[in-house]
């Protein structure tokens, strides 16, 4: 028996052994079926405005002035003087050393200086002593010469007798001895003088070594700032005057405060090529300002400038230690702590930006998607740095594009699409779209300007807390 064929179209189907076509007719061409809308697409405008782009370090806090507290003498520790991590003032007693060894070495020069002065004063009598004899030995001379000139007169007249005249000349000999005796004990006593002088200026120096060490033997803070811990409690036999001395407790400085952060060569050779070209005032000639945030912080509340640019490249890390500098009046900033600091690393400039979320990527660069009559229009583009949660556009656009900003997953280069606009959201990331170096007037000194006291000066009645009574 002969098959049956029966050629159906798309649209019909077999229902309980009868043909039955869709709606589009058993007729209808597939050329005529009806297309698939457009994707919408949201689009915006990317934003331009001034900006300086403020280059992104993590650095370490450090103190201005961190110093060891060693003793300069040797003894036992005999009282302190500080509660534990407290605010010591400069000049506050801290340590007292038993001072009783070096009290009996400065008493032992006082009675060395005595002895050396009556030295002196011995010395000064035979001087003057020796000074007589030598006058009378003088006037003795003179009287002999006279008498032997006298009889040699009447020798020749035979008025006198040879044994007389022998016996005058025999004085003016003995006259001159008792000169030379005389001339001779002022040296002795100049002598002896000298060796007294010398004697008082070594007891002199032996005082002022043995009062230093007095002195050495009640331990000031030498900075105001905050003291570390007990590192030796009292009783304990400590040695000192040397390196490797006893290290008794520690002090930083708290106000103003270091943050120190390092840069690699490709961004030092930016801010040198900016300042080369006037742009951005090189950090060596100009006080930039700085910004700082701790690990809690959103913003960068802390303002501050730099202070300091090493003079080389570490060898070992190819990089280049930057310090700036923060006051820290309420002391939240504690040396040892990471910062994120921002630094200048521009001019202020009109920029493009725009989402991160409206840039793709593939192997070779980074694109975005641009409407151009209905139509989607793909860009390469160098991105930048971030600025107010937003990406700097270096190139590829302008700034009057019509951005897709949502949908990119779908967009096709040539693909017709339907618009819809939205908008680009700026986040304030706290930080100013210009600046300009402090001027002298706002720089943040981080050096005493008054000279320190001298602590043989300083209070030595000290309570246990450190504070002068």
């Amino acid at each position: 028996m002969p098959t049956l064929r029966v050629f159906l179209p798309h649209s019909a189907a077999i229902v309980g052994g009868l043909i039955v076509c869709g709606m589009l007719g058993c007729g209808q061409a597939p050329s005529e079926l009806a297309k698939p809308p457009a994707p919408t697409m949201t689009i915006a405008q990317p934003i331009r405005k001034e900006i300086v782009e403020w280059d992104a370090y993590t650095g370490r806090l450090e103190p201005v002035e961190f110093v060891e507290v060693r003793a300069r003498v040797s003894g036992y520790l005999q009282s302190i003087h500080f509660e534990e991590g407290q605010m010591v003032q400069q000049g506050d007693l801290l340590f007292i050393i038993d001072p009783r060894p070096f009290e009996a070495t400065l008493d032992e020069a006082k009675a060395q200086l005595r002895q050396a002065q009556s030295q002196l004063s011995q010395a000064k009598a035979q001087m003057a002593e020796a000074l007589a004899q030598q006058k009378q030995a003088k006037a003795q001379l003179q009287l002999a010469e006279v008498r032997v000139q006298r009889a040699r007169t009447l020798r020749q007249s035979n008025a006198v007798a040879q044994d007389e005249l022998d016996q005058r000349e025999t004085d003016i000999v003995q006259s001159q001895a008792d000169v030379a005796s005389a001339e001779a004990s002022i040296q002795l006593a100049e002598a002896a003088a000298d060796t007294a002088n010398a004697a008082i200026e070594a007891a002199n120096a032996r005082i002022a070594t043995a009062q230093l060490d007095l002195n050495y033997t009640r331990v000031y803070s030498p900075v105001t700032g905050r003291i570390s811990r007990e590192y030796v409690t009292e009783g304990n036999l400590i040695s000192g005057g040397a390196a490797t001395s006893t290290l008794l407790t520690t002090i930083i400085s708290v106000d103003p405060i270091y943050c120190s952060f390092d840069v690699n060569e490709h961004l030092a050779l930016k801010y040198i090529r900016l300042a080369q070209q006037g742009k951005r005032k090189s950090s060596r000639e100009a006080k930039n300002p700085v910004y700082l945030g701790l690990s809690d912080e959103k913003n960068f509340p802390h303002f501050g400038h730099m202070e300091f640019v090493d003079n080389r490249f570490d060898t070992d890390t190819a990089s280049m230690r930057f310090r700036c500098v923060f006051r820290n009046q309420d002391q939240v900033l504690v040396p040892g702590m990471f910062g994120r600091v921002r630094l200048p690393g521009s001019a202020a400039y009109e920029a493009v930006l725009i989402p991160d979320s409206a840039i793709g990527t593939d192997q070779s660069s980074q694109f975005v998607y641009v409407v151009v009559s209905n139509k989607i229009e793909r860009r390469a583009v160098v991105p930048g740095p971030l600025v107010d949660g937003l990406r700097v556009i270096r190139e590829g656009l302008t700034g009057d594009e019509q951005l897709v900003i949502e949908g990119l997953l779908l967009a096709r280069p040539e693909m017709e699409v339907q618009t819809k606009s939205g908008t680009i959201q700026e986040e304030d990331d706290g930080l100013p779209n210009t600046y300009v170096p402090l001027p002298p007037d706002q720089w943040i000194s981080s050096k005493f300007t008054t000279a320190r006291k001298p602590v043989e000066n300083v209070p030595t009645s000290v309570s246990r807390s450190g504070a002068a009574q």
